[in-house]
């Protein structure tokens, strides 16, 4: 059996791997399964975040520790936040979204950071 893994790991493919990842699958998701947004959103986030948990597991036989965790969600989090932003301001050229149609898009995009902080917390006592 593999001991722990206590080597750095390496958290920018991770992150770049989940960002890839989410493309993906919103991209197959809303074009062949034709999901209601909020849907499609909470699948794709719970998939990508458990995935990255498992894949991180896996590699390394062991859970992210707390500064792992941080460096990961702020990689992840920060590279979709540039994506979604984008993505707004190609909506605002469009049409100037409102208040909740903000709302709504925050929401969005904050599933996949919150969902993956969630995957990768420890949740339990060893």
């Amino acid at each position: 059996m593999h001991e722990a893994s206590t080597h750095r790991a390496p958290i920018i493919h991770l992150a770049l791997g989940g960002v890839a990842a989410v493309v993906v699958l919103n991209l197959l998701l809303r074009t062949f399964a034709k999901l209601p947004g909020v849907l499609n959103t909470l699948i794709v986030a719970a998939v990508v975040a458990g995935g990255m948990a498992l894949w991180f597991h896996l590699q390394h036989k062991r859970r992210t520790q707390p500064s792992e965790r941080r460096r990961l969600i702020a990689l992840y989090g920060g590279i979709l936040a540039l994506l979604y932003l984008g993505l707004l301001g190609l909506m605002w050229l469009k049409d100037e979204p409102g208040p909740m149609g903000l709302f709504i898009f925050g929401l969005h995009y904050f599933s996949y950071p919150l969902l993956a902080w969630l995957a990768l917390a420890k949740l339990h006592h060893p």
